[in-house]
């Protein structure tokens, strides 16, 4: 019986429009680009997220076939949701919604995640608009509260404005998974929206004694800072000729977590360890996860590294 991770979150394509290049579609979502980046980074890959039975939902079926992702949920009758994003000159992407978040219950989805076709989940991951869009947010609380005892758990925040503008419903959402998680990845936009009054060192020390082992902060071009309880931990980025940002986090995300579980880190069995991560090794996940980011940005879309590509780099 295999180890697995779990995925939960969105699935969704991603409609990518600039005035320098002409229009694309990609198959997207923060969590299913997680899935993926760990599925290439050769890690069994389990994911919840709903689409629909039309032409973008075969998209996505096929993106989780073509790439070892097992999908959990059969499609069902609402549209698959959409985000266009928008793309200034310097690559960097804005988004506009269009999305139905709908799951079954936790406690199916507990269920859905002990198939007793085989597997025992090692990991959850979730994050972005999966934690704080109703209806289906509330299931994805419950299910992670239910896990939080026996598996290990990561959330990226990934917060969308323009999705859930109220700020104070937010914070307390991004606080409550991140009491329940071990490893928190965030950028520095979503630090800052979230707490716009106060300093992003303060905010990671803060989140890191709600209970992670550590938390990570990237910040596009600059250095790459980690809180955990041997103290603070700085790593330059990978320059790169950037093509575009799309999904460049939730290649760190995932290749953060592919280099945990390199070194038997994840699992509730291992929680201890993880927690007690000497400081080189924090910095060296924090390398691996930086090479996949810069792989993905020097390309378009959500174009996630192999292990193969992180092994030659």
């Amino acid at each position: 019986m295999s180890d697995y991770i779990g995925v939960i979150g969105e699935a969704l394509v991603d409609v990518v429009l600039s005035d320098t290049a002409t229009p694309r579609v990609h198959v997207g979502g923060s969590p299913l680009n997680v899935a993926v980046g760990l599925s290439r980074l050769e890690r069994e890959c389990r994911f919840v997220g709903r689409f629909g039975h039309d032409e973008h939902g075969r998209m996505i079926a096929e993106h989780l076939r073509a790439n070892g992702v097992r999908s959990l949920l059969a499609p069902d009758d609402a549209p698959t949701s959409r985000a266009t994003a928008r793309l200034d000159p310097t690559g960097a992407a804005s988004y506009e919604f269009a999305l139905d978040w709908t799951l079954p219950s936790a406690d199916e989805l507990l269920q859905t995640y002990r198939d007793p076709s085989g597997g025992r989940l090692l990991h959850l991951h979730t994050g972005s608009i999966g934690t704080m869009l109703a209806p289906g947010d509330a299931e994805v609380m419950g299910l992670i509260e239910r896990l939080a005892d026996s598996t290990t758990i990561s959330y990226d925040p990934n917060v969308r404005p323009t999705l859930v503008p109220d700020r104070e419903f937010a914070r307390a959402r991004a606080e409550a998974c991140v009491r329940l998680s071990d490893v928190v990845h965030a950028s520095d936009e979503d630090l800052a929206w979230l707490y716009p009054e106060r300093p992003l060192l303060d905010t990671l020390r803060q989140w890191q004694s709600m209970g992670p082992a550590f938390v990570v902060m990237t910040r596009g071009a600059e250095d790459i800072v980690a809180v955990s309880g041997n103290g603070v931990r700085e790593r330059p980025i990978f320059p790169v000729d950037v093509e575009d940002t799309v999904g460049a986090g939730d290649s760190f995300t995932a290749a953060l977590l592919a280099a945990l579980d390199d070194r038997s880190l994840l699992g509730a069995q291992n929680r201890d360890r993880l927690r007690e991560m000497d400081p080189h090794d924090v910095e060296s996940v924090l390398i691996y996860a930086s090479r996949a980011s810069a792989i993905t940005a020097s390309r378009p879309g959500a174009d996630p590294p192999t292990r193969a590509e992180l092994a030659d780099d």
